[in-house]
């Protein structure tokens, strides 16, 4: 199995998401969120970020990290702060050496609603339908399992994908086999 950590990058609300995924079933672990207090500076507010999510990767060992890509805010300083923000999450991660998959908000609401303009109440109500959760979890709670969510089904899809091409090269004879 594996467990993949998504992130929902936020200078105020960062999401969090733990997930375990074998094939194409998956199993929810743990939500939650990282808040910061508006009251501390900003540089303060992304040390929260990076030590926080270097808690979650030492106590559930996640084997890989999802992160929402940044999308242009119409305020450019809204962006800024948000990319530092994701910036705290991924050093976080590489600092133990975890490999990041990076994906749109498109691509996420494409693989969790089916089509990629999905509401944050249509993503908030698919991730409890598709994760069997009791409680609807909070917009940056379940944009970050979605996330996770939506890179289970993308390593899944591209592993069948490679495995079908291994079968396929070894049928034709070519005598190569990759792994």
């Amino acid at each position: 199995m594996t467990r993949i950590l998504g992130i929902d990058p936020g200078s105020r609300i960062t999401g969090y998401g733990l997930i375990e995924a074998e094939g194409n079933e998956v199993h929810y672990i743990k939500v939650g969120n990282i808040k910061t207090s508006t009251n501390s500076s900003f540089t303060d507010r992304l040390g929260i970020i990076f030590r926080e999510i270097s808690l979650i990767i030492e106590e559930y060992c996640p084997h890989e990290v999802a992160i929402e890509q940044v999308f242009m805010h119409r305020n450019p300083d809204s962006a800024i702060k948000l990319g530092q923000a994701r910036g705290a999450a991924i050093c976080a991660a590489t600092n133990k050496l975890l490999p990041i998959f990076e994906y749109s908000p498109t691509q996420i609401k494409q693989a969790v609603v089916g089509h990629g303009h999905a509401t944050k109440s249509q993503v908030q109500y698919m991730i409890r339908l598709l994760l069997k959760l009791t409680l609807t979890p909070t917009a940056d709670e379940a944009d970050a399992l979605a996330c996770a969510f939506c890179h289970s089904h993308t390593a899944f899809t591209f592993s069948e994908i490679a495995y079908s091409q291994k079968i396929i090269k070894r049928e034709r004879g070519r005598g190569r086999y990759y792994r």
